[in-house]
C-alpha cells in the first residue's frame, strides 16, 4: 500500500472527555516508520507474577518430547497455545546471601531487578532498576503509557524481614534503583487510564470520582464508540472487520468491571443493612472499589488480562508488569479451600498442602493461558498480537517449603517478532535470572551497555534451535 493513503497510527476516536486509541489497521503506520518498508508492528513486553515457587514434579513437563502432546498437570491450560511457549529448566534465582531470613521480601523484588538490595540502606528502597523500566525508557516515548503496572490486590502484609524496607514485597518494577512504581488493583481505574479520561476544560480527572461522574465516563464512552460510524465509512473491508471485533471487546470489558462494581455495591450496602427498596444514590456514598478476599478472583485477574491486551493491541503502551499476587496471606476461595497460599507452601511433604499449592499454581497459570490465548486470537499484521510480543510468567521461587531458587519456573510465550523460537522444552539450560532478563530484553529490541543484574551472558537456546 502507498504511504500516501496511510492514515496515522497516533489516530484515536476523541469524544469529550474521552480517547480511544485503535487496533493496528492495514492503513495505518506505526510511530516509528522505516523509509521503503512495509509498516511492521513493535514487540511488545509483558511480565506476570506469582509468587511462592511451584511444586517441581508437578509442574517441568516428563520430557522435551512429550511437551506439546503430554503437558504437566500445572501447564494443561496452555495446551492450546504450547506451540508459542517456551519452557527453560535450568535457570538459577538470585543469591540471597547476606539476606537469608528474607526470602519472601527478595522473590518479588529481585525477579525484574536480578539484583539484591543495598544492604546497608536496608530501610530504604536501594536495589535497581528493573527490565520493564529498563524497556520503557527505551520505546516508551512512542505511545501514551510508557508502561502499565497492574496487580490482582494491594499488598497488605506488614513486615521487615532482615531489616528490608515493606515495599520489597509488593513492588517488582522500579523506576530507578530507589524508586519504586506503584501497581494499579482497580480494573477502574486502568480502563479510564487506558482511555485517557479528562475533563472538558481537557485537563485530567482526580481520584475519588463520585458515582454520577463514572456514569458520565460511561456516557462519554457511548460517544466515542458512536463515533466510530464515520471512521468505519472511511476503512477497508478488512479494516471495518478488525475495528467492530475491537469495539466488541472494548464493550466487553467495560460491561464486565460495571458488573464487578455492582455486586461489590450491593454486598456493601447488605453488610450495611440497606434493604433494596432504599437503594438510591443519595442514600449513602459511593464505596472504594477494592478486590475483595474471597470474591472470585478469576473474574478480576481475566478483566485485568483484557486490560492488558487492548493496550498492547491499540498500542497505548507496550511494556506491563501483571502481579498476580504478592507473598503472605493471599487464599483462593474459589478453589474449594481458604488456606493462604503461603501456609500451604510449607508442607513438608503433606499430600494435602502439595494438592492445594499445585491448585493454586495451575489456577494462576489458567489466567496467564487466558491472556496468550486472547492475544493469539487478535489479528496484526500478517501474524497476531502474541507473534509481536513477548510475555513471560513465572515466580522468584523454586520451591516456597525449603524458599530454594537453584531453578526457577518460568514460562514465555510469543515470538517476539520472529526472535524467540517457540514450541520447546529445554532440560538443561544453564544461566541465572540476569542472564534470562537480558536475553529478553535483547529479543525485544531493547539495546542495554550492561547486563541485567548477575548476569553473564545472553541464553542463545531461546533464539537457536539445538
Amino acid at each position: 500500500m502507498s504511504s500516501n493513503h496511510l492514515i496515522s497510527r497516533r489516530t484515536c476516536l476523541k469524544g469529550i472527555g474521552v480517547a480511544l486509541a485503535l487496533p493496528l489497521f492495514e492503513s495505518m503506520g506505526w510511530a516509528e516508520p522505516e523509509k521503503k518498508r512495509a509498516a511492521k508492528p513493535p514487540v511488545r513486553l509483558g511480565f506476570m507474577y506469582m509468587p511462592h515457587g511451584v511444586i517441581m514434579d508437578q509442574f517441568w513437563p516428563a520430557s522435551s518430547e512429550s511437551f506439546l502432546t503430554s503437558p504437566s498437570s500445572a501447564l494443561a491450560s496452555l495446551g492450546p497455545v504450547l506451540s508459542e511457549c517456551l519452557l527453560m529448566k535450568g535457570i538459577s534465582g538470585v543469591p540471597i546471601s547476606p539476606f537469608n531470613g528474607a526470602p519472601h521480601a527478595l522473590e518479588l523484588s529481585t525477579w525484574l531487578t536480578a539484583r539484591l538490595p543495598d544492604a546497608d540502606r536496608r530501610s530504604q528502597i536501594a536495589i535497581a532498576i528493573s527490565a520493564d523500566q529498563i524497556a520503557a525508557n527505551y520505546v516508551g516515548h512512542l505511545t501514551s503509557l510508557p508502561s502499565l503496572e497492574l496487580a490482582t490486590m494491594p499488598q497488605t502484609h506488614k513486615e521487615n524481614q532482615e531489616g528490608l524496607n515493606e515495599g520489597y514485597y509488593s513492588h517488582c518494577s522500579y523506576r530507578s534503583a530507589t524508586q519504586a512504581v506503584p501497581a494499579e488493583t482497580n480494573p477502574r481505574s486502568v480502563l479510564n487510564r487506558l482511555f485517557a479520561t479528562t475533563d472538558q476544560a481537557g485537563r485530567g480527572r482526580k481520584p475519588g470520582q463520585s458515582a454520577q461522574t463514572e456514569a458520565l465516563d460511561r456516557k462519554m464512552l457511548d460517544l466515542v464508540l458512536g463515533g466510530a460510524k464515520d471512521l468505519r465509512r472511511t476503512l477497508p473491508q478488512g479494516d471495518r472487520h478488525k475495528l467492530d471485533e475491537y469495539l466488541d471487546s472494548v464493550r466487553s470489558v467495560e460491561r464486565r468491571i460495571a458488573a464487578i462494581e455492582f455486586r461489590q455495591k450491593e454486598a456493601a450496602l447488605e453488610k450495611a443493612g440497606v434493604s433494596p427498596s432504599k437503594r438510591y444514590a443519595s442514600d449513602s456514598p459511593a464505596i472504594e472499589i477494592k478486590i475483595p478476599l474471597g470474591d472470585k478472583r478469576s473474574e478480576y485477574m481475566q478483566v485485568m488480562c483484557d486490560l492488558n491486551v487492548l493496550a498492547f493491541q491499540t498500542d497505548t503502551t507496550r511494556v506491563s508488569t501483571y502481579i498476580g499476587s504478592t507473598p503472605n496471606g493471599v487464599s483462593y476461595p474459589e478453589l474449594g479451600f481458604k488456606d493462604t497460599h503461603h501456609s500451604q507452601t510449607h508442607h513438608a511433604q503433606d499430600a494435602e498442602k502439595v494438592r492445594k499449592v499445585a491448585a493454586i499454581t495451575a489456577f494462576n497459570i489458567e489466567q496467564f493461558a487466558y491472556m496468550i490465548k486472547r492475544m493469539q486470537s487478535i489479528r496484526e499484521g500478517d501474524g497476531t498480537l502474541l507473534d509481536n510480543s513477548i510475555m513471560m510468567w513465572g515466580s522468584g521461587l523454586e520451591d516456597g517449603n525449603k524458599h530454594a531458587r537453584e531453578n526457577l519456573p518460568f514460562i514465555v510465550a510469543g515470538r517476539g517478532g520472529g526472535t524467540i523460537n517457540t514450541g520447546r522444552y529445554l532440560t538443561n539450560v544453564r544461566g541465572n535470572q540476569g542472564d534470562l532478563l537480558t536475553t529478553l530484553l535483547s529479543c525485544a529490541g531493547v539495546p542495554l551497555d550492561r547486563p541485567m543484574g548477575i548476569a553473564t551472558k545472553q541464553i542463545t537456546e531461546m533464539t537457536h534451535r539445538v
